[in-house]
């Protein structure tokens, strides 16, 4: 028999295309393998052009295209191209909630958090682009409605109104990560007073904000800070001398403590920090640890 003639039975043919019969058979029943007829016996054969469409089939499942797809395939109904374009969009969104669906795992793994915290991140990590800009949104106008443009701290509110930008809408594990907190942070109470206290805080509002070299702080109270010397110890007070001048008057002082103590806070900082993370950029170094400790300094200079 000439070989463009043969004719195979489904055993022959799953020998040939390592496909199971049963398989074959299922595809045979659904219309994408034809039968080239049948044996005396009533058995089904197949001829060349089976293999081929068999190879064809296989190599579209293998690909995720389901049978009514790779039927349309094979009756040129649609291009095979057309349905990789729309698979793709497919697959990319499968990805994007693996990752998700990962990034959420692993936070609850390394925070060991309870089912009502899991739920929670679960709930916050699965918020579109567009709802996570508007918690953050409705946070800003929550904390800071009603601030006048000349009270103390309206400086701190434009910032924060002008910093929201546009949340990624298929984030990175680490951008997932930031969000659950920067979630969890922003919906916490206590978190919303203190920025409130902060942006508006009754007792400084007539008198203008003091200030303190940032450069100066880096440079003198961080490397004490990361040596361990003391605030309240004659090594600490002469960086203190460093940062706020020695003939600075008790009263301005005084002053200038009320306004580290308002204004210096790790969660706020950690706000700044997340929310850089989630928009996509390098989040600044940590500095509230210096400014804490010039707050003790001075604090440490005031009881004596």
């Amino acid at each position: 028999m000439h070989a463009d003639t043969e004719l195979f039975t489904i055993g022959q043919l799953a020998r040939r295309t390592a496909v199971p019969a049963r398989t074959i058979r299922f595809w045979s029943d659904a219309g994408l393998v034809p039968t080239a007829g049948r044996s005396v016996g009533g058995y089904r054969l197949y001829d060349a052009e089976a293999v081929a469409r068999i190879e064809l089939v296989q190599t579209l499942r293998e690909l995720g295209f389901g049978l009514g797809i790779v039927q349309a395939v094979l009756s040129r109904t649609v291009t095979i191209a057309d349905v990789a374009a729309a698979h793709v969009v497919a697959l990319d969104t499968q990805i994007a909630a693996l990752r998700l669906r990962r990034a959420v795992l692993s936070t609850v793994a390394r925070r060991g958090g309870t089912t009502e915290e899991t739920l929670l991140m679960h709930r916050l990590a699965r918020l579109s682009a567009q709802e996570r800009q508007q918690m953050i949104d409705d946070f800003i106008g929550d904390v800071f409605d009603g601030v006048e443009p000349g009270a103390a701290g309206a400086g701190i509110a434009r910032i924060m109104r002008q910093l929201p930008a546009e949340l990624p809408d298929d984030p990175a594990p680490e951008q997932v990560d930031a969000w659950i907190e920067l979630g969890e942070l922003i919906t916490d109470e206590d978190f919303r007073q203190r920025v409130r206290m902060m942006v508006a805080p009754e007792e400084l509002a007539a008198r203008p904000l003091l200030g303190i070299d940032h450069l100066a702080l880096v440079e003198h109270v961080s490397p004490a800070l990361a040596t361990g010397v003391a605030p309240d110890s004659p090594e600490g007070e002469a960086v203190l001398d460093r940062v706020v001048a020695p003939d600075t008057p008790a009263e301005e002082r005084a002053r200038l403590l009320t306004q580290l103590e308002t204004y210096t806070d790790a969660r706020v900082e950690r706000y700044w920090q997340l929310l850089a993370v989630v928009n996509g950029s390098q989040p600044q170094p940590p500095v509230v640890p210096s400014y804490e400790w010039l707050i003790a300094a001075l604090r440490a200079r005031a009881g004596q």
